[in-house]
């Protein structure tokens, strides 16, 4: 089994010509989200992946292994919801605050222009759809977030899309469907890692 430790955050830096030729591997958020896994390339090698703890693999990324060879990852298509505003009905309020209540529910959300995408849960659909907000089930590759402090806390980590809950504040309210206040305090020097 070949043993993986770098990462190449979107192959910044690499010839076109070499990442074209490099193998490469499709793997779903489950996995990418994690610092250690294994996995088989295109070329049929098993590889080892051991990164930084805190680390995630974001389609477009380059692994390179002991031997000094390139891995291409590819976000492999995987079951998400993907919810867009209501053309006749919807506002262009609806698509941040839903964002706003999945993100108190520190929920992975990948945002993009016209719509959000997060995993399949249905009391969230259930949720998104009483906002009006029109939610479809589909086989999409998913990129979720890194979070606003993901470079700011490269120290230790990957800077480009750990999945880390920081926060600015000690005392902040979530929408947890009810109301009343957490008092966090969140250190700055810790990961939130729930693998």
């Amino acid at each position: 089994m070949l043993s993986v430790n770098k990462l190449i955050p979107a192959g910044r830096g690499l010839a076109a010509v070499l990442l074209k030729r490099a193998p490469s591997v499709e793997l779903d958020w489950d996995v990418r989200q994690k610092s250690r896994f294994d996995a088989i390339d295109s070329s049929g090698r098993a590889i080892a992946v051991f990164l930084s703890r805190g680390s995630s693999v974001r389609g477009g990324d380059v692994l390179v292994a002991e031997d000094g060879s390139l891995v291409r990852v590819i976000a492999a298509p995987q079951a998400v919801l993907r919810v867009s505003a209501c053309p006749q009905h919807g506002t262009a309020s609806d698509l941040p605050r839903a964002a706003y209540h999945l993100g108190n529910r520190h929920v992975p959300l990948e945002v993009r222009a016209g719509h959000l995408q997060l995993e399949p849960d249905p009391v969230l659909a259930a949720m998104l759809r009483s906002m009006h907000l029109i939610v479809d089930e589909l086989q999409a590759p998913f990129e979720p977030e890194g979070g606003a402090y993901a470079s700011a806390h490269a120290h230790g980590h990957d800077a480009h899309g750990h999945d880390a809950h920081a926060h600015d504040t000690d005392d902040h309210a979530h929408d947890h469907g009810h109301e009343h206040s957490h008092d966090h305090a969140h250190g700055h020097g810790h990961s939130h890692d729930q693998r």
